[in-house]
Formats: C-alpha cells, sequence, structure tokens
C-alpha cells in the first residue's frame, strides 16, 4: 500500500475480495462523474500517483474509497434529479454549464466539485429532460442564453444541494 495514504481508507479486518471495488470500477465510475485523478486525489487527501496506481491495479482499492466513491455518487445523482425535476414541466427546459474550472468557481464560488463534473451532470440531465438547450455561460451571458430558466444547473439554488 502506498505509504502517503489516509488511514480512513484502510480495508476493515477480513475484508473479503468479491466485495472490494475494482481498479476498473474506481475508473469507470470517475470518468462517469467527470472527476479528474487529480480532483479525486485532491478530495481523497492523497497524492494523483496512489489513483492513478489504484487505477492501474498497483493497488487494491481500499474500502474506504470505495465508500466515498458511493456517496459521491449518490450526492451527484440526487444533484441531476433535482436539476431534472426543475426542468420537467418547463415548456423551454434550458441549462447553463461552464468551460473550466475558474469559470465555474467564479459563478459558484461555494462548489467544490470541478466544472467537468458539472459537465456530466448537464449531460446526465440531457438524457432524461427532452428537448433540453445547454449554453455556456459566456454563450448566456452574450444573449445565446438556452430556452427557459437558464439557472436550472447553474444557478446558485440548485447548486446548493451539491457539497464536497
Amino acid at each position: 500500500m502506498p505509504n502517503q495514504q489516509d488511514a480512513r481508507y484502510t480495508d476493515p479486518a477480513g475484508m473479503p475480495d468479491d466485495e472490494r471495488m475494482t481498479s476498473a470500477e474506481l475508473r469507470v465510475v470517475r470518468e462517469y462523474l467527470g472527476l479528474t485523478p487529480e480532483w479525486l486525489a485532491g478530495h481523497l487527501k492523497v497524492s494523483a500517483r496512489t489513483v492513478r496506481h489504484w487505477e492501474a491495479g498497483k493497488y487494491a482499492v481500499p474500502d474506504g474509497v470505495r465508500l466515498e466513491i458511493e456517496d459521491l455518487e449518490q450526492r451527484t445523482g440526487e444533484f441531476v434529479s433535482g436539476i431534472i425535476d426543475q426542468l420537467m414541466d418547463l415548456p423551454d427546459p434550458g441549462v447553463v454549464t461552464y468551460r473550466d474550472d475558474e469559470e465555474y468557481h467564479a459563478a459558484h464560488p461555494g462548489i467544490g466539485f470541478p466544472a467537468s463534473w458539472h459537465r456530466a451532470v448537464v449531460a446526465r440531465v440531457a438524457q432524461e429532460v427532452p428537448a433540453l438547450s445547454i449554453a455556456f455561460a459566456d454563450e448566456a451571458a452574450a444573449g445565446a442564453a438556452p430556452r427557459g430558466r437558464d439557472r436550472a444547473a447553474g444557478g446558485q439554488g440548485a447548486d446548493s444541494g451539491a457539497r464536497q
């Protein structure tokens, strides 16, 4: 195991291998959530190298990491559902998303997730909301705002439920 690994991420005694998150599962879920290895490493307080080693199968993914990933999945799913609920009854639903972390955090300083996470959220919303219009924030500000309310996925109300 890497020596910089946080004690929170050690396996309980007798951890069965069939309950362990595989390296492939970690990478697939991380990518599905729109998270980079660097962001995940910072969130877990380990090095990006450690995350890469877990994903490469060099080290087993600790159970605490699996639990944290499951928590991120759950919170993201709840966030996605909340946006979908806000948009479903709008005649012309639309959302704003962000090109980069700087733009996203300038608009939502209290959100610890990266802009890539937000774009992944918007992609999941787009699968569920018919005719969803998506625009980058700068396009919306220039008058190319998506149809309907542009604050559903980008506004403070929806983002207040996302916490790091």
